[in-house]
């Protein structure tokens, strides 16, 4: 039986070396290696073998399987390595061709409206200066003349992370932030972002949303140079045909305080769903800096006085581009966005 053996591995390595093809190969394996294969049957045999001869003829018929593996392995790796050449040789690669055309995206249409809003200000000698999302309640609430349990409390529906962690409501804690910077030198800072208020989802409210918190800081600042700043953005971003309006407002960390209406481009005056039929639509809040806030920015209120305000950039771009629902701009619709090339 041992000469059986070799002579089976001598027949099938030679049947080996002539294989060029991947199918034939397939086949080898299945004729020598496979459950009904040739040295499959043969091994079969060896427990009619004395137990004299089968530690012998044992130790050989496994010889001779490894030799056929390791036989119909390097063979798998030389017809690849034959194909592989053959493949290069043949589909000659020109590197002069031009390569294939790469997609590109388009800028989210909040990314366009808040680019426009930053080249605006930059012409007015602002800079942008960034603040963190996650907030704490010292910087978010009490820094800005909103102590804990105070009422005004209510008008940010804020989501806590712990106690004295949150998602900052507003840009408004950018304000101390820049004024802890800059220190003692005048400030002029627009201040980009997300926010987050657990408000329901409207036409007109989302959950998420974009701010533009602007604040200027110097001497002698009066409420005449914020007007006229807010009026010339208003009618650089919409045109100079707009009318804007002052309303008295309150927000603990200005004072006195004040919402910028402008005439809505939506419905042209008649009312809408998002006017809430006022022909009016709210695009900011703003007012002077309370002298508490100065304050704890580091500025004598005696000495300094300052101006901020607060935008959404949603809110813009809906004006801008007639658009009736907040909730397009996160939907991610590609029918939407496609429009904003």
């Amino acid at each position: 039986m041992i000469e059986a053996l070799q002579s089976l591995k001598e027949e099938a390595l030679k049947k080996l070396q002539g294989i060029s093809d991947p199918k034939q190969l397939d086949e080898w394996r299945v004729e020598y290696l496979g459950r009904r294969g040739a040295l499959t049957q043969m091994l079969r045999g060896i427990g009619a073998l004395s137990p004299e001869e089968r530690p012998r003829v044992g130790q050989i018929s496994n010889e001779v399987k490894v030799a056929l593996e390791e036989g119909f392995e390097k063979r798998v790796r030389v017809l690849k390595e034959r194909e592989l050449a053959r493949t290069l040789k043949e589909e000659v690669i020109d590197v002069t061709l031009p390569g294939h055309p790469v997609n590109v995206g388009r800028l989210h249409p909040s990314t366009q409206t808040l680019r426009e809003i930053y080249a605006i200000f930059a012409e007015m000698g602002f800079q942008i200066f960034d603040s963190p999302e996650v907030e704490t309640d010292l910087y978010n609430f009490e820094l800005l003349n909103i102590p804990p349990y105070h009422p005004a409390r209510d008008m940010w529906d804020t989501f806590y992370v712990n106690e004295r962690v949150v998602l900052r409501t507003h840009t408004s804690p950018g304000q101390i932030h820049a004024m802890k910077k800059f220190y003692p030198n005048p400030i002029r800072v627009i201040l980009p972002g997300k926010c987050y208020r657990y408000e329901a989802i409207t036409a007109r409210s989302e959950v998420m949303f974009h701010q533009v918190e602007g604040l200027a800081v110097g001497k002698e600042m009066t409420m005449a140079d914020l007007k006229g700043c807010l009026i010339d953005f208003a009618r650089r971003m919409f045109g100079e045909e707009r009318q804007v309006r002052f309303r008295c407002s309150y927000f603990p960390f200005t004072e006195p305080s004040v919402e910028i209406d402008m005439d809505c481009l939506i419905c042209k005056g008649k009312g809408c769903t998002v006017c809430k039929q006022s022909g009016w639509l709210e695009i900011m809040g703003a007012g002077m800096v309370h002298p508490q806030v100065l304050r704890n920015g580091g500025y004598d209120p005696d000495i300094f006085s300052g101006f901020a305000f607060g935008m959404g950039p949603e809110r813009i771009a809906m004006l801008k581009h007639g658009v009736d629902d907040i909730r397009y701009f996160f939907s991610n619709d590609m029918r939407f966005l496609q429009q904003f090339g």
